[in-house]
């Protein structure tokens, strides 16, 4: 994660995910939704990787009883954050660090949107099981990242599609192919199943699979119930 340390890639975040992650505003919209399903008109939400603030800004506009904390290692990224939510920051705690500095809560639910993908198999597993104490019984989780099967022949199929819609977006061509190449060297990439099992790995049930864009795939699960 340290990309987002440089100051000029935080100045592009807000476009950039837009033109590489298929679907990206309707991913939020529907994050929004699904956390709706459970989370009460007061509730309390926990966003692991908030840095940018993008879907703490759609969640407090759509549900003004809400609270949230917000968790990103990032501090440029968590100063963008603030920005980006202006006076909405009053329902907003704002923290450095990883899942282990997040409070313990319980919260009535929590995300993890475009993170993951960053976090080796193990260090996934863990986060998941940190994020599943964290919430109250019943509560949801709700996850999207990079998730494509893993083969040489299917991961080149993909990460053309990837790159394809991003240089159809109106991002360079060239830097299209270089990011495309960077994700299937240098992030721990899981398959869709490998992602879903982990999901229940860390204690989770009623994993669902309710977006899927090329090369992202998100999940909502849910902590058990007593």
């Amino acid at each position: 994660m340290t990309t987002f340390s440089d100051p000029q890639a935080v100045a592009r975040y807000a476009d950039g995910p837009v033109k590489q992650v298929p679907g990206f505003h309707a991913l939020q919209q529907m994050t929004s939704l699904l956390l709706a399903e459970s989370v009460p008109e007061d509730g309390h939400v926990l966003v692991l990787g908030a840095g940018g603030g993008l879907e703490l800004k759609v969640f407090a506009d759509a549900h003004p009883g809400w609270r949230f904390t917000g968790v990103d290692p990032s501090a440029p990224m968590l100063t963008l954050a603030q920005a980006t939510l202006g006076p909405l920051v009053q329902r907003v705690d704002l923290l450095e660090g990883y899942v282990d500095s997040a409070p313990a809560g319980p919260y009535d639910g929590a995300t993890c949107l475009l993170t993951l993908h960053f976090l080796p198999a193990e260090e996934r597993l863990h986060t998941l099981r940190e994020l599943r104490r964290r919430l109250k019984p019943g509560a949801p989780l709700i996850v999207a990242h990079h998730s494509f099967p893993q083969s040489e022949r299917d991961k080149k199929r993909w990460l053309d599609r990837y790159a394809d819609f991003a240089a159809a977006s109106g991002i360079a061509e060239a830097n299209a192919r270089n990011a495309s190449e960077a994700i299937g060297v240098r992030l721990p990439v899981l398959s869709p199943e490998q992602d879903a099992a982990l999901l229940h790995e860390a204690g989770f049930e009623s994993v669902e699979l309710f977006y899927a864009g090329f090369t992202f795939k998100g999940w909502v699960a849910y902590c058990p119930s007593p």
